[in-house]
């Protein structure tokens, strides 16, 4: 059994995970879920929110036996907590998520998708400092396969994301390179779209790459189909 570790996407928080920690210590596994800097019911201003205080959070609460899972923008606080500190990780899961590319911002990733799926959801901030996703997009966006109290659960959660850390870059090397990783692709994701998904993982090998068809939430969408997979991926680290 596992240690598993859960790092929520933009806009989200620890509330998120709420139907997949069950499923999980279902299982048997260990489970549980932070609130990045600023999200959720952290407290931080949003405007001292870094890419740095985001990895520090993650590196707090991993040990060596943690497998850590990020969704979506979780994907890179998780790998720069690997990249920091590889021996405090067991393994890294890229839940639909962004996987880094050395010295690019997760801002600059998601511009070389082949498409925006955001580009007109976004609604930034007027101090700069954060945005938050329309209200009438978001549950097509993120939760287009979920039942209706469940979206409903989800808009009333939904916050802030503070930009900076999105917009700093990440630069990678031998010690990330040497965590072991696997990825969850969602084939539905209205969000990160999915060809950029394929794209992102072209040269790993086949079996650290799985599917899943969900949208971009597959912890509200099928819970148990994703605890039943990262029990199955659990044994490949």
């Amino acid at each position: 059994m596992a240690d598993f570790l859960l790092v929520h996407g933009s806009c989200h928080g620890a509330w998120c995970w709420r139907d997949l920690i069950p499923a999980l210590e279902a299982q048997g596994h260990t489970t549980r879920a932070i609130d990045l800097p600023g999200m959720g019911a952290d407290q931080t201003p949003l405007g001292e929110v870094t890419l740095d205080s985001c990895r520090k959070a993650v590196l707090a609460a991993s040990t060596p036996d943690t497998l850590i899972v990020g969704h979506s923008w979780g994907g890179y606080p998780i790998s720069a907590a690997a990249e920091d500190a590889p021996d405090a990780v067991r393994g890294l899961i890229y839940l639909c998520a962004y996987f880094p590319k050395d010295g690019l911002s997760m801002v600059e990733r998601r511009r070389a998708a082949p498409h925006q799926p955001l580009v007109d959801a976004v609604l930034k901030s007027k101090d700069g400092l954060s945005y938050t996703i329309d209200s009438s997009r978001a549950p097509d966006l993120f939760y287009h396969d979920c039942m209706p109290d469940t979206v409903n659960y989800a808009m009333q959660h939904l916050c802030p994301q503070p930009i900076a850390p999105q917009a700093t870059s990440l630069p990678t090397g031998a010690a990330f390179s040497s965590v072991p990783k696997s990825y969850i692709r969602c084939a539905n994701d209205r969000t990160i779209p999915p060809e950029y998904q394929i794209e992102m993982t072209r040269d790993w090998p086949a079996d650290r790459v799985h599917v899943m068809e969900t949208s971009h939430s597959p912890f509200l969408s099928d819970p148990r189909g994703l605890a039943m997979l990262l029990t199955q991926i659990e044994r490949q680290f």
